[in-house]
């Protein structure tokens, strides 16, 4: 059941929220020792809200599409009087008395929060194999990773613990989960969704954005929690739209751009061969897809990698006296960061305006890219290096390579499914925009799920 068909079911008086709720608790009750996915559950506080939208929808009080739906966060969005950790020792006991401003907007449109959900240690990884709490294990296989960091997003979601999740994306977070334990994840443009209350990684490069079963469930999300906030100083005013794309939407004539160098390089050939799949059924839908040649983007990735480096190490370094509370893997990362010159960074910023501005000439010529989202299926939980067109290429680079540059540039992506592979994993395809095309990236990814690029349901599900 979607999202939006737990929402049908509520107000057709077929289900309660309450029934929805109990079952959700139920579940993670019963999954959650063999996945991990949850660090808190709320089941108290879950049953209480549940009663409420049960009260208010039965007075004619509709809120909206998430008004009763049980939904959970990634463990570094602040939510007041529950305690949130950010997967890491230095926030083990951190209770905040407010909540985030994307928690806020969940519950002012009704959503049901059952808990907090694990992830990489600081949000700095893409494994979710966390020292401090264990490792989230993939609901398609648990002995593979369900990637990360919004890893217990991504299985939560997929093993059907929840109708939706939030996350968080500094390098690929929410869209590498989602590829790996084929779900959808969205990253707005950035400033397109608040980052108030959501502890920090990188200040440039933070999005915030759902985890859901099909695209339009990411849709009706970010319906609920996009728009201007004073308390963040990089929010948008641009105003919003509805997001939700129609019932048989159409993408006849949309311009997809194919960027068969860089984004088809050293690929899984069952990842590459499922993304072409999908680009023909783009065309046979009437998109007209096309090959576009991009700026440098191994160059927006060294970029992105030098910003993220030095803006994890400032915005951690008070802490960074007491190393012992940090993972081995996250602490070489931050000791990268601080030995970086300030120059580098300085150079790297003014390198990233660049790329932007070289960007526009691409959106002259198409409305949106479609590319692989990870290189690589889920890898075994432990595993450091893939084989990759004949040569060991190390795990985080084989995830992250493709998705990284959308957060250096600010853009809009959507990693939806397009296929399993022969040992049953999901492959996934990302969808990029312009800035604040999340309207037409939604369309296309409606648009392909009406005609068939899609999966079967998780065996967990």
């Amino acid at each position: 059941m979607t999202l939006r068909e737990a929402a049908h079911a509520l107000r057709d008086r077929r289900i309660s929220s309450a029934e929805l709720t109990e079952a959700a608790l139920d579940r993670i009750d019963r999954l959650n020792p063999r996945l991990n996915a949850f660090l808190t559950v709320t089941p108290e506080s879950a049953r209480r809200r549940a009663t409420e939208a049960d009260r208010e929808l039965a007075a004619g009080h509709d809120r909206g599409p998430l008004h009763g739906i049980p939904l959970a966060v990634k463990d570094l969005f602040e939510t007041r009087g529950v305690r949130t950790t950010s997967g890491s020792k230095i926030f083990a006991d951190h209770v905040p008395s407010q909540d985030a401003a994307v928690v806020e907007k969940l519950e002012a449109a009704g959503a049901v929060l059952v808990g907090k959900l694990h992830m990489h240690e600081l949000a700095f990884g893409i494994t979710s194999n966390n020292p401090h709490f264990g490792a989230a294990r993939n609901p398609w296989d648990t002995e593979r990773i369900p990637g990360g960091s919004s890893g217990g997003s991504g299985a939560a979601v997929a093993a059907g613990m929840v109708f939706a999740a939030m996350g968080s994306d500094t390098g690929g977070s929410i869209r590498i989960p989602a590829a790996f334990c084929g779900t959808v994840g969205l990253k707005p443009t950035y400033g397109r969704v608040s980052r108030f209350g959501a502890i920090p990684l990188g200040f440039s490069l933070d999005h915030m954005g759902p985890l859901t079963r099909d695209v339009r469930d990411a849709a009706v999300v970010l319906n609920a929690i996009a728009g201007y906030d004073r308390r963040d100083p990089a929010c948008s005013r641009r105003p919003i739209v509805d997001y939700l794309p129609e019932e048989g939407c159409a993408i006849r004539g949309v311009r997809i751009g194919f960027p068969d160098r860089f984004f088809f390089e050293r690929l899984d050939e069952e990842v590459d061969s499922a993304v072409r799949q999908a680009l023909a059924r783009a065309a046979s839908i009437g998109a007209a897809v096309a090959p576009v040649r991009l700026p440098d983007m191994a160059a927006a990735n060294a970029i992105a990698q030098i910003i993220l480096l030095a803006e994890a190490a400032a915005i951690f370094e008070p802490h960074l006296g007491n190393r012992e509370q940090f993972g081995v893997d996250v602490l070489a990362l931050l000791d990268q960061g601080r030995m970086l010159p300030a120059t580098d960074y300085v150079n790297a910023q003014r390198a990233r305006r660049k790329l932007q501005t070289e960007f526009r000439s691409v959106w002259s010529q198409v409305d949106c890219l479609i590319a692989p989202t990870t290189s690589i299926t889920a890898p075994r939980i432990g595993e450091s290096t893939v084989p990759l067109g004949g040569e060991a290429e190390d795990v985080r680079r084989a995830a992250t390579r493709l998705v990284r540059p959308w957060n250096l540039l600010g853009l809009p992506a959507l990693s939806m499914p397009c296929g399993l592979s022969a040992g049953g994993l999901p492959i996934g395809l990302q969808i990029i925009g312009p800035p604040f095309a999340e309207a037409l990236v939604l369309r296309v990814g409606a648009a392909l799920e009406d005609a068939g690029v899609t999966l079967p349901p998780c065996p967990l599900s």
